[in-house]
């Protein structure tokens, strides 16, 4: 009997009902951990295993020597011999069995009772079994959406969503929807977080409607929730062989994985920034990294030259870290893109595990362009921001997402940070201080940057000539910074607050330092060494402005400040 069932008509996740996630999800949130426990004790016990399952199918091959056993001290090291020697195989197979039902019917139940739902304020989860939680998330807080498509995650047509609100531990998770409906949920959540409400009174915008190829499962809504109004049956739904029907998913499968991870379509091709592959290897092994991979690769030679074998005990699984540490930094860098939307700067990066993160306007708290020594001849420069909500001591993925460019030119900064501060670099004033702030120093004519006393030699003797401010456009630009170059850039709308302290020593010099204080984050910005009088000017100057421009600052409202105009 060939055919398929009734489609289902689309759902319009942002609607306000209750969902639920896709159908794997408690698969690909915990089964992989109980796949990988069971073949871990297979590994392990894979003897007695192949044993087990001869008394079963083929006791006639058993050696005359099996199934002796000594009850009092083997059956903490052998506890398959012991069930054969018992004759409890039945009862063995039983409580396996017993217990694939648990596990399947707790996933079955997890997934039932696992459900969220986007209203015009918030992205609302509700989860649990024996504990229920309820969480919400303010549109008004969120400071970006994170999607992620994992692997083995991909093979089953599902996405990762990541609701990143300001607060720390607030970021909420939507582990996994439907891998084609992720980019529209992510649309219509971030049209309500700008101010523009949506209209549910009539036909839903063709955008909040995703491709869905024959045989595709979307995320499946709890039974009462209103479809679509006047939503047409998914294309495909028409009887078709089995064979057809696998063919279209496996295409579809094949097709997202080699879909960009940046769909070119959203952005015009000059705003996009790409980086060639040679240039990420080489990157990374001239980065810091890899001065300690060569540090401990020393070290291991000489213990094996000179016979000390306790140094390959020591050194050797950190040398496999390190390498391993360089090999993701290569693929998270691949296939890496950045572009500006209409909801924000869009980042994209991976190659079978894959990643994007979307950055609304006004939630960009500090930007760092950082230059290491070595990159110095090539003229490479990497790029962080300051986010609501990413801490410094957050986990590699969440800290992968401060670094908007790994590795590009001056010219790929400039173009970056226009994407990340629009409304200061709209006028051109603000491409000549990134300039100066790269590469410049103190006494260069046109430079702009404030100069830093000789007397500073004695706290920064190799950096004190590039030592220096400038503000222009809403922004502050600090730069410092000899071994490591750095140019930080501050948005004064979103500057926490600014404070200016003085040590024994400063004193002594009649210098002071500046400290602009932003979310927490890996970018710091400060301005080491100032003259004392110019320190106390330049905090009363940015104290003052800082308010002006929060009081002006409307692009957290995007969407209603573009109907506006």
């Amino acid at each position: 009997m060939s055919g398929t069932p009734a489609a289902k008509p689309l759902v319009d996740l942002a609607d306000g009902e209750w969902h639920r996630l896709h159908p794997a999800s408690p698969l690909l949130r915990g089964g992989l951990v109980f796949i990988a426990i069971a073949g871990f004790v297979i590994a392990n016990l894979r003897e007695r295993v192949v044993d087990f399952f001869l008394v079963v199918f083929a006791p006639d091959q058993l050696g005359d020597g099996f199934g002796e056993w000594d009850d009092e001290n083997d059956w903490g090291r052998d506890p398959i011999g012991g069930i054969v020697a018992n004759n409890l195989v039945g009862w063995a197979l039983l409580a396996v069995l017993v217990v694939i039902v648990l596990v399947i019917a707790g996933f079955w139940l997890s997934w039932r009772m696992h459900t969220f739902r986007v209203t015009p304020e918030a992205v609302e989860v509700r989860s649990g079994i024996l504990f229920r939680s309820h969480r919400s998330a303010r549109l008004d807080r969120i400071q970006g959406i994170n999607i992620t498509r994992p692997v083995f995650a991909r093979l089953f047509g599902a996405a990762k969503l990541e609701v990143q609100v300001a607060g720390q531990s607030g970021n909420m998770q939507l582990a996994y929807l439907g891998s084609s409906l992720t980019d529209g949920l992510r649309r219509d959540i971030l049209r309500l977080a700008s101010g523009a409400r949506a209209t549910h009174g009539g036909e839903v915008p063709a955008a909040t409607l995703p491709a869905v190829a024959p045989g595709q499962t979307v995320a499946e809504p709890i039974p009462g929730a209103e479809p679509i109004p006047g939503a047409a049956p998914v294309p495909g739904a028409e009887p078709a062989t089995i064979g057809s029907r696998a063919g279209a998913i496996v295409g579809q499968r094949v097709d997202e994985f080699l879909a960009p991870e940046l769909d070119p379509e959203l952005a015009p091709p000059e705003s996009v920034v790409h980086i060639p592959v040679g240039r990420i290897v080489g990157s990374t092994l001239l980065g810091g990294a890899a001065f300690w991979v060569l540090v401990v690769a020393g070290v291991v030679v000489a213990g094996i030259l000179t016979r000390q074998l306790w140094l390959l005990f020591t050194f050797v699984p950190a040398a496999i870290g390190l390498v391993s540490y360089l090999w993701s930094r290569i693929t998270k860098s691949l296939r890496y893109s950045i572009a500006g939307t209409p909801d924000g700067v869009r980042v994209g990066y991976g190659l079978l595990s894959t990643a994007n993160h979307t950055l609304p306007p006004g939630r960009i708290h500090a930007v760092e362009a950082t230059q290491w020594i070595f990159w110095r001849p090539f003229g490479w420069w990497s790029v962080r921001i300051n986010v609501a909500g990413q801490s410094v001591t957050s986990s590699s993925e969440a800290a992968q997402r401060t670094l908007v460019l790994p590795v590009g030119t001056a010219e790929d900064v400039q173009r970056v940070i226009a994407l990340l501060l629009p409304e200061a670099a709209a006028g051109g004033a603000l491409a000549g201080g990134i300039a100066s702030g790269l590469t410049g120093r103190a006494g260069r004519p046109g430079d702009g940057f404030s100069a830093t006393p000789r007397r500073a030699v004695w706290l920064h003797p190799f950096s004190w000539r590039r030592i220096g401010w400038s503000g222009t456009a809403g922004i502050a630009l600090l730069r410092r910074g000899a071994l490591v170059r750095r140019l930080v850039l501050v948005p004064l709308a979103r500057m926490q607050s600014v404070a200016v302290s003085a040590g024994p020593v400063r004193r002594a010099l009649a210098l002071s330092e500046v400290r602009l204080h932003t979310v927490m984050g890996p970018v710091v910005a400060s301005l080491p060494v100032i003259e004392r009088e110019q320190g106390e000017a330049l905090f009363a100057h940015l104290a003052d402005e800082a308010v002006l421009r929060a009081n002006d600052d409307r692009s957290q409202h995007w969407g209603r400040e573009a109907a506006d105009a």
